[in-house]
């Protein structure tokens, strides 16, 4: 494990699941595993990273097949994603850790949570993917994105994304959203092109005890259009009857 050192935050290169990579960490205290979304990195968790980092200590992973990690051109299932997390809180050694993600890293939180109830301490799912399917505009506004970066020539910021014959290709599990164990928070924005919050109040009525948040606005990214709100919301949270 090799360690650089930029403006406070400790750059990690890891080995795992048979792959090189890469993850961000800062702070004292808790562990908290932040997982970033689907067409971004590490980066994405900086401003959440400085503002909490006196409280928590923070853990950003570029996910295989992001960022400055190895991406296998052949791509990636969910279950790879999510066997790939499990590894890497048993690798980093932080026991039962608050998991945070973000749209696609959201999915991913759900998955190790349903699948892995004994690696997460507690779980907040921001604009979260696979509670709902992608509005017909934010899958169109994906595919101009996509497009654009191929008209400009800039390599796609996410893997292939694969799936096996019968899986729905928004990994939606509300079904099994009432057998999640670990306390769970919400948070959404009130107007999001991609999954409306709609989403969000029907999955926070599947998940025992949940508690949603939603934050005025238009948006995605909450955790970065509104960084001290919802700092504020995840930190009282995290702490809230604490058994990290």
């Amino acid at each position: 494990m090799n360690n650089q050192f930029l403006t406070g935050i400790e750059s990690l290169w890891l080995d795992v699941s048979g792959q090189r990579v890469h993850c961000l960490k800062s702070g004292v205290g808790p562990a908290v595993l932040l997982l970033h979304g689907g067409a971004s990195d590490a980066r994405d968790w900086l401003g959440t990273m400085a503002a909490l980092s006196g409280r928590f200590t923070f853990y950003a992973p570029d996910m295989i097949g992001f960022g400055r990690s190895h991406r296998k051109e052949a791509g990636y299932y969910l279950s790879d994603f999510t066997d790939f997390v499990a590894e890497l809180v048993d690798k980093l050694g932080i026991g039962r850790p608050a998991v945070v993600g973000h749209s696609f890293g959201g999915r991913v939180g759900l998955d190790l949570a349903l699948r892995h109830p004994e690696k997460v301490g507690k779980l907040v799912l921001i604009d979260a993917a696979g509670l709902g399917k992608v509005t017909r505009f934010g899958s169109a506004l994906m595919t101009c994105f996509w497009a654009l970066r191929q008209v400009l020539r800039r390599p796609q910021p996410f893997p292939r994304f694969l799936t096996r014959d019968g899986d729905d290709p928004d990994w939606v599990c509300l079904a099994e959203l009432p057998a999640l164990q670990a306390p769970t928070l919400l948070v959404w924005k009130h107007y999001d092109p991609y999954l409306p919050v709609a989403i969000a109040r029907r999955a926070a009525g599947r998940i025992p005890g949940a508690r949603l948040e939603v934050l005025p606005g238009y948006g995605h990214a909450p955790h970065k259009e509104g960084t001290p709100a919802f700092a504020g919301l995840l930190a009282d949270f995290l702490w809230e009857n604490s058994k990290l």
